[in-house]
């Protein structure tokens, strides 16, 4: 896929303002269908070697900390917004940034979005853009989509249309703060399903000096024990016999209600 992206950048001229530019820094419009009888673009076969690839159409504060992490954590992202200023702005700290209308089917055809692993949709500002992208990467066929929402109704309705997940960051941030802080023993939380958490808590005084095999948290709570921290120091898989101190950190796994009657 991205030998394709690179040979597209290779053959448009890429949009530059300021001699200041890196040459490696490209940035392209995608805008428009390409001219009738002009040569079809390369597709790439995929051989045995898989390395993950993602495309990230809206580059808001979200998309943006989606794209970078992703490059930062080595893997090819192929970075997308409408807003040429935006896209000009991080074209120096995204390996592969494009200006695209990505409601435009052959403009997301002309960068190859169908051979893209994961597709995340970000448009929040602007729903029926955000609805479309999403129902034209699933006709291309990605594999994967992931659309950010900003309600409710419209988690629903991108739900209904083929998202394969739908986030809503502030909600989710805000539940989070309001269970941390409900909580006075909660140290962080990472919810994995709607009935599973992984909960790092202040160990509550009646387990100090205990055993795990003595507090026996799976019976009592249905709480796994995963890790203890002590200090600086970070115990994963702890064996029965480790003792819980005052000031202990415990990382469970489990219901979030489970957890919150056990540091009650």
């Amino acid at each position: 896929m991205f030998e394709h992206i690179r040979r597209l950048f290779q053959s448009q001229k890429p949009i530059v303002e300021g001699a200041d530019r890196a040459a490696g820094e490209a940035v392209i419009r995608v805008d428009e269908a390409p001219e009738e009888g002009a040569r079809p673009r390369p597709r790439r076969v995929r051989g045995r070697h898989h390395k993950r690839e993602f495309i990230v159409i809206g580059l808001g504060r979200f998309g943006t900390s989606v794209a970078r992490t992703l490059v930062e954590q080595g893997h090819d992202v192929l970075a997308a917004d409408v807003d040429y200023k935006r896209v000009q702005a991080l074209a120096s700290e995204l390996p592969h940034v494009v200006q695209l209308d990505a409601t435009n089917l052959d403009a997301l055809r002309e960068i190859g979005a169908d051979n893209f692993d994961t597709g995340i949709v970000c448009i929040s500002t602007n729903f029926e853009a955000n609805l479309l992208a999403t129902v034209l990467l699933r006709k291309l066929g990605v594999r994967r989509v992931i659309v950010k929402a900003r309600t409710r109704t419209q988690c629903e309705i991108l739900s209904r249309i083929g998202a394969d997940e739908v986030i809503l960051p502030e909600h989710e941030a805000g539940v989070r703060l309001g269970r941390r802080l409900s909580a006075a023993d909660f140290v962080d939380y990472l919810e994995v399903s709607p009935e599973i958490s992984i909960i790092e808590m202040v160990a509550p005084s009646h387990l100090h000096g205990k055993t795990l095999v003595e507090a026996d948290l799976r019976r009592k709570y249905g709480l796994t024990v995963i890790a203890i921290r002590r200090g600086e120091q970070l115990q994963v898989n702890p064996p029965a016999d480790a003792r819980i101190e005052e000031g202990n950190e415990l990382l469970v796994v489990g219901r979030l209600e489970d957890a919150e009657r056990l540091s009650e």
